[in-house]
């Protein structure tokens, strides 16, 4: 088989790739196959701006005695047809037995394209499929979640700059989100938000207080200058948007 790639033909960010297999039962739809080994991005949520594709990978493993073709895994929610995903590009059969392939497939998310609902932000279940040569196929519930995610970013701003040593610090910052509807970045306000303090010399952040940012994704507190060093927020995301730390703001402390 060679490699397949198939592009969403609606908008509204469902689309059906094999649109005769409505159904997603637990088992197989027509038997005769089994689908293992299946992963979606690594496991990790699939997080989604508003202007760049992004390009998922998954990996599956097919066995069956059939002639088949078009082998892939999708995310749904209800059935089938309710399904995200805008391309899918599958390799070629790694064969690993008489009956059995392993793929590699990407999905590709494109909201810079194609339209996506706010509402598709959260849980999905991942399905497999194959259609068979001559008609007919299986598709199953692989009772897998994955979780699709609007990205967030976060700014920081600390002053004055430099600082006297003991003196007040002001940290201050904002909590925006994907909107897919618009395809901008909105706030997002009452995130519950780490401030995060890197003194000059060492790699890593420690968390110094968390903050909550205000209705309208405000951040501001103050904290006392003790040595130089970069401050920057930490927002941890939750079940519908990704997780975001802003850049670091150095401030020399004399």
């Amino acid at each position: 088989m060679g490699k397949q790639v198939w592009k969403a033909v609606t908008a509204g960010g469902a689309a059906a790739a094999f649109v005769a297999l409505a159904a997603v039962p637990a088992g197989a739809a027509e038997g005769g196959v089994s689908f293992t080994r299946v992963r979606v991005n690594g496991g990790k949520p699939i997080v989604i701006g508003v202007s760049k594709e992004v390009a998922v990978p998954a990996s599956f493993r097919m066995t069956t005695s059939h002639r088949w073709k078009w082998p892939a895994v999708f995310l749904f929610r209800r059935t089938a047809d309710d399904r995200l995903w805008h391309a899918i590009e599958t390799s070629d059969c790694v064969r690993v037995s008489t009956v059995a392939c392993d793929f590699q497939e990407t999905m590709y998310f494109d909201p810079s394209v194609w339209d996506m609902r706010n509402s598709e932000a959260g849980a999905w279940t991942v399905g497999a499929e194959v259609s068979f040569d001559g008609g007919g196929g299986d598709v199953d519930d692989k009772g897998l979640t994955a979780y699709v995610k609007r990205n967030s970013r976060l700014t920081v701003n600390a002053s004055p700059e430099p600082v006297s040593r003991g003196r007040t610090l002001t940290v201050t910052g904002k909590v925006t989100r994907a909107d897919w509807q618009s395809r901008k970045y909105v706030s997002y306000g009452d995130r519950r938000v780490s401030l995060q303090f890197k003194p000059a010399g060492s790699s890593s952040y420690t968390t110094v207080k968390k903050v909550n940012a205000n209705g309208s994704g405000a951040l501001r507190t103050t904290v006392t200058a003790s040595t130089t060093g970069s401050w920057r927020w930490v927002y941890y995301g939750n079940t519908t948007t990704g997780r975001s730390a802003s850049s670091g703001d150095k401030v020399v402390v004399n």
